[in-house]
């Protein structure tokens, strides 16, 4: 199905109170990093795997720079101008409708591009001169050119596992971007962030998490992809709200990371022997 501007996401990201911030869990110095970018006029590009917080990360700190958010899900019939904007009809009179990302320029928020591998290579040109130093938007539509404010910043992020021949960044794209590089949270954190979002008890958690890394651990046998915090999250809401501890990890572990039914059964006698402890 095509989207168009009208079907992207679009968070406004008001000034808030450090209480009032989505929780997030620091891994290392990756706050300090995305401040000094944002202040410096630096675009940013993120990359790590699936469900390990690159958008709450991005949500969090639009929201603790007071930001308005301006967040796209790339996908391959992504058009320029789904991001810049286009003509529409209306009343009988045409009209001028701004995009995601020239939303985000004129009022000095931030535009994030979720997956940006997954655009096409002719739609993600458009960003080379909003992420160099002339940080100016051309609207070859319209006749402006934008020049994007301070406050304005882009950041784009990728799960460097999907990279191939065929779906990879451009080295002139990429290079024009600080980059930061994510990774799933130590046990520990992780067993954090468990708690935290769910309000599962402590060793309940910690079991969750001993299940993750053994999951991960089975990454070579016919996964494409491992188990997520997101996922992990998924399971103790699951458990939080009484469902049977087994029975939640197979609906939120292990059917989402294989439709091989051997897989699947292997990986249910990692559960069972986690949790039969």
């Amino acid at each position: 199905m095509r989207h168009n501007a009208s079907n992207l996401a679009v968070a406004p990201a008001p000034r808030e109170t450090e209480q009032a911030l989505p929780f997030y869990q620091p891994a290392a110095h990756e706050i300090a990093l995305f401040e000094h970018a944002w202040r410096n006029q630096l675009p940013l590009l993120i990359k790590g795997p699936t469900g390990c917080g690159k958008t709450r990360f991005v949500s969090y700190m639009a929201q603790r720079l007071g930001r308005p958010l301006y967040t796209v899900a790339c996908h391959d019939d992504l058009s320029a101008a789904d991001l810049i904007g286009r003509h529409l009809i209306g009343d009988g009179a045409t009209y001028w409708s701004d995009g995601p990302l020239t939303r985000a320029v004129r009022e000095g928020g931030i535009c994030y591009l979720d997956e940006v591998v997954e655009a096409r290579k002719d739609t993600t040109v458009v960003l080379h001169p909003l992420s160099d130093d002339r940080r100016i938007l051309p609207i070859e539509r319209t006749g402006e050119t934008l020049q994007a404010p301070p406050e304005f910043m882009l950041v784009v992020s990728y799960n460097p596992g999907y990279q191939n021949f065929l779906k990879s960044m451009k080295p002139s794209t990429r290079q024009r971007f600080v980059s930061l590089r994510f990774d799933f949270p130590a046990p520990a954190a992780e067993q954090e962030i468990v708690m935290a979002e769910t309000g599962i008890d402590g060793p309940a958690a910690k079991r969750l998490v001993s299940l993750a890394q053994a999951l991960r651990a089975l990454r070579e046998h016919d996964l494409e992809e491992v188990a997520s915090t997101r996922l992990l999250v998924y399971a103790a809401k699951l458990i939080q709200g009484g469902f049977d501890p087994l029975e939640a990890c197979r609906a939120a572990l292990v059917e989402p990371l294989t439709d091989d039914e051997e897989t699947a059964a292997a990986l249910m006698e990692v559960v069972q022997t986690l949790f039969a402890r």
